[in-house]
């Protein structure tokens, strides 16, 4: 099957590095596949963007612009808190901290850098500003379900009829 544009559930194999370097940054490959509703903005826009079109069995290489992906860094998600909001962690520069957001969110920050008054961190994800390149593998593609589009979720989510959740627990 070829991928569409919305309601189709893809199943891929990828990794990720950073445009012009060697190191991979994330990667599924030996592990389960990343299923994901094309059209449901589950995964970065430029990769299920490039992916529509490519059909079952499917292997490339997509670069994807910064823009397209984690966003162009924001140099207004940068903050100097004092380092007494950090008591008890062993801070190392480049960490990466989760906290609680304004609104009750989990929110992930870098640590840029630190002394013995304050500490700098970062609220831009870690790959905002990179332009990255993908190796993917479409390992499965087919149209989602009324519960899967009506939920979102590969799977459609807990049903009456003994539905799986989706996320790969192995309930039923």
């Amino acid at each position: 099957m070829t991928i569409t544009n919305e309601n189709c559930v893809v199943g891929i194999e990828y990794e990720v590095k950073q445009a012009g370097t060697t190191e991979v940054v994330d990667s599924n490959k030996g592990a389960e596949p990343l299923e994901f509703i094309i059209g449901k903005g589950q995964i970065i826009p430029g990769l299920e963007n490039a992916l529509v079109g490519m059909s079952q069995g499917e292997s490339g290489d997509i670069m994807v612009s910064a823009a397209d992906a984690y966003g162009e860094k924001n140099p207004e998600a940068v903050q100097t808190l004092p380092v007494e909001q950090f008591a008890g962690i062993d801070l190392v520069e480049g960490m990466q901290l989760f906290g609680q957001g304004e609104g009750g969110q989990q929110v992930q920050v870098t640590v840029t850098s630190f002394d013995d008054k304050e500490v700098n961190i970062d609220f831009n994800h870690p790959l905002a500003g990179k332009d990255l390149m993908f190796s993917v593998t479409v390992l499965s593609a087919r149209e989602a379900t009324a519960d899967e589009v009506s939920s979102g979720q590969v799977g459609g989510g807990h049903d009456a009829a003994g539905g799986s959740c989706g996320t790969g627990c192995g309930c039923h």
